[in-house]
Parts: C-alpha cells; structure tokens; sequence
C-alpha cells in the first residue's frame, strides 16, 4: 500500500513551522526522521492532508552542555531533530549523560537511527521506546514552541496516554534538556528483546546517585514496555532514596517498580505476567549495575 496523497511543505525555521502547525490544524503531522510515522503512512494508519517536514528547519539541531549555574549540575541540550546516531558518535553526549548515550544503541538497528531523531521517538511516545524512559528517569525538560510562545514540559508530565503527549497541535518540540549528573553516580538500561532491534518486552533505565556515606542521595528508574504509556517507578524510588545502598537489594527494587501496575500490556509476545516478570528481572539487573557504577565513581 502506498500513502494517500499530501502537500508537502518544508518551513525554514521554528518561526515558521509553528505559524504553519497553527494554520494547518489537525490536518498537519510534523514529519522529522520518519521511521514511526513513514510506516503509518505506508499502511494508512495515519492520513493526513498535509506533512511538515523538518528536515531543513534551522535551529533544531545539535548537542551542548550548559551550566551547572544556580546551583544545579547543569543540562545537556539536545535539539530535538538531532539524529539518534548523533548521540551515539557524540563524546560529550556519552560523558555529559551516560544512560542517553547507552539507550541509543538498544533503538532499532543503525539505518533506523541514522534517520530517527531524538525528539521524534519522544513525540511519538511510545511506551515500549528507550529514550521516553531515559527522559522519565534522569528528569528531562522537553522544550516546545507555537505562536503563543515558548514553555517547558517537565517528562513525567509529558506523556499522557497511548502514542499521546501534553503536545497541543499547533505546538513543536523544539529541543530537550537531560540533567548531568555530577558526583557518585551511575547508570544503567537493561531490556529484553525477542531479537537485537525489536522492541523490548519489557525494560528499564535506572540512575543512582550515591553520598560520602553510601547513602542513595537520589535516583530515577524509568520503565518501559510495561503500560501504555512509558512509567516512572516513583514509589521504588522514594523506598530506596535515603537508604543505604547496602541495605537495597536490587531484587526488592524490581519487585517494587512493578507492584501495582495495573494496565501491563498483554499481547502475542508475552503476556501481562510474564511482562511484569521481565520487568523486576530487568529492574534488578539494571539496579545492581547502575549501583557498582556510582560505587566506584
């Protein structure tokens, strides 16, 4: 099948995507990498009367470090359009924030992220999707714009149901801030995946920050696979913050970051208990990793 017909245009800038987002409606999809929305168009999932097309947009590239300034540890911006195989080639991305440089080899497989862009797999905000996990543990701030201005979206507040966001339609994401963080800390993403390249079962990325006393000063743990929409295990993270690490064990924070899911998808891959199964194994595993990392830092 091939995609019904479109008009095609291409903005030069945000300025202009934004004004065209506005004018067009809901009749408008945003197209950046293409990888998710090529193949709803291909099978008409998706049928829109008109795509913009970032792909020349001016000022929706690029990876820099900023700060640290009143008193926070500072933020690695990442333009939303840059490609996934950006961050995987980028030495400041892998020193600046570890878990996004070490999420990006488990996407697809390299043609998908030559093309894919990281703020096209946040906007598509699919629950099964690594780098909607990472921005949920570490904390992100997701940038968007549209003709009434510029405001900031916390990750936990940006992902709203099945393949939906806090988005509005004539807004764009514009670029995403991932928190650095400094000191005893450590990283971990851990999925399981019937092949290299599907998407995962289940999967969690996990972030530990350790004090002078072995205490967990702070944490995040992002799931994914395991809903609708990916998951933050906020009450795993209040459990083991404050605690000594000794005194965690990573098998009581996988257990933990699963209790009380109750939407856990079931389908031809695996069914809803086993996911939550895959889940805690992958917490813990990932636990235990990210904790040696901070240990030793």
């Amino acid at each position: 099948m091939k995609p019904a017909a479109f008009d095609h245009h291409a903005p030069a800038d945000v300025g202009e995507a934004v004004a065209m987002l506005a004018d067009l409606g809901e009749d408008a999809k945003v197209i950046a990498g293409g990888q998710s929305l090529v193949p709803m168009l291909a099978l008409r999932l998706a049928v829109p009367e008109h795509l913009v097309d970032l792909r020349r947009t001016a000022g929706l590239r690029g990876v820099a470090e900023h700060g640290p300034a009143d008193g926070r540890d500072g933020v690695l911006r990442v333009g939303a359009c840059t490609t996934q195989t950006a961050i995987e080639r980028s030495a400041e991305a892998a020193r600046a924030v570890p878990l996004l440089a070490r999420a990006t080899p488990l996407i697809g497989h390299f043609q998908i992220r030559n093309r894919g862009t990281v703020g096209g797999s946040l906007a598509h905000a699919d629950a099964a999707a690594e780098y909607p996990a990472v921005a949920l543990a570490l904390g992100a701030l997701l940038h968007a714009r549209s003709p009434r201005g510029a405001r900031t979206v916390p990750a936990d507040r940006f992902f709203t149901g099945m393949w939906t966001t806090d988005l509005a339609d004539d807004e764009l994401l514009t670029a995403v801030d991932f928190p650095v963080w400094r000191g005893r800390r450590g990283f971990a993403i851990e999925e399981f995946a019937r092949r290299g390249g599907d998407f995962a079962i289940a999967g969690a990325a996990v972030a530990v920050e350790l004090d002078a006393a072995d205490r967990v000063r702070r944490c995040g743990i992002g799931l994914f696979g395991l809903g609708a929409t990916p998951l933050r295990a906020a009450a795993a993270e209040e459990a083991a913050t404050g605690t000594a690490v000794a005194d965690v064990t990573a098998d009581e924070v996988g257990r933990a970051a699963v209790a009380g899911l109750d939407a856990v998808p079931a389908d031809l891959h695996a069914s809803a208990d086993h996911r939550r199964h895959v889940g805690a194994a992958v917490t813990a595993r990932a636990w235990r990793r990210a904790v040696r990392e901070a240990a030793h830092a």
